[in-house]
């Protein structure tokens, strides 16, 4: 094709323009089918009646009536015990990987098993710990019949607060690995000889160093394990769904439910925890930048 050929400069840059632009075509129609319509339905929602008209019973109801109530904190407490316990055990396991010097081989073994468990829940992992740690379950009958230790008769149930939470952890951890891993190899090895060369002990280093620059990013992490624990549903509602009320399987009951069903006062449920969801995250976005000016 020769010079002349070729289409004006003008219609040249408006065809690439136009080409980059069909590429995110795709992205803007899932948005706003999946994302900002079910957010707008949402908010309308909640503040209307059976009879579409508007009112804010339904957010009154969620500060007055005490099953609600309850069910927000639970599933409050629940986030915020399996964060903790995810989040301590993931930032030991990532510091194993990255500062602790353990062989690479290992590192890329948990690094790939924590990508995959971190997103296994649901239906399966109910079923995976009901296999392993229900009544009848692997360990529990080997405890049983090796060490004649029956744990539920000592209190301990897989569908209790404890059982639920240590459930959640198990996608808790491997999250906080994937989180927490690259803030700790972005530490500089130049600030721990410094550290060194001035006299302090690995304690002091990690006490007056390296743990305020990770802080930000270890509660950061945490924030959002919580958040991660605060929306499931699944896992919570195959394992313990007639036990323990969380706020996830109450809306489902109000949406679809046949004993509690008030579309409206779920919709209201839910835009609570969207609240709860979005203070979460922006709590984690702030943390996230504080710790990206020193791991740069």
């Amino acid at each position: 094709m020769t010079e002349n050929t070729l289409p004006p400069p003008k219609v040249r840059v408006l065809n690439s323009k136009i080409g980059r632009w069909l590429g995110i075509v795709p992205f803007f129609i899932f948005a706003f089918l999946f994302l900002l319509w079910p957010s707008f339905r949402l908010l309308i929602g909640s503040f209307t009646d059976n009879q579409n008209h508007f009112t804010i019973s339904n957010i009154i109801q969620l500060f007055t009536v005490p099953t609600i109530r309850d069910a927000y904190w639970l599933s409050i407490r629940i986030s915020a015990v399996s964060a903790l316990g995810g989040g301590l055990l993931g930032f030991l396991l990532a510091y194993s990987i990255t500062v602790g010097g353990l062989p690479r081989v290992i590192r890329s073994a948990l690094i790939t098993f924590s990508g995959v468990a971190s997103n296994f829940a649901g239906v399966p992992l109910a079923f995976a710990f009901v296999a392993t740690l229900g009544r009848t379950g692997f360990i529990t009958a080997i405890l049983m019949r090796v060490f004649k230790l029956n744990l539920y008769d000592l209190g301990f149930s897989l569908y209790s607060f404890a059982g639920l939470s240590l459930v959640y952890m198990y996608f808790q951890f491997p999250l906080m690995v994937l989180i927490v891993a690259p803030a700790l190899d972005g530490l500089k090895r130049e600030w721990r000889e410094m550290a060194e060369n001035l006299g302090a002990s690995s304690l002091q280093y990690w006490r007056d160093i390296a743990l305020p620059i990770l802080l930000p990013s270890i509660l950061g992490a945490i924030i959002l394990l919580f958040g991660n624990a605060f929306g499931a549903y699944a896992t919570a509602l195959a394992l313990a769904g007639g036990t323990l009320p969380l706020i996830t399987i109450q809306i489902g009951e109000q949406i679809q439910g046949d004993v509690m069903h008030n579309m409206n006062l779920g919709y209201a449920m839910a835009l609570g925890m969207v609240i709860i969801m979005a203070i979460s995250l922006a709590g984690y976005s702030w943390l996230q930048q504080r710790t990206e000016r020193w791991l740069k």
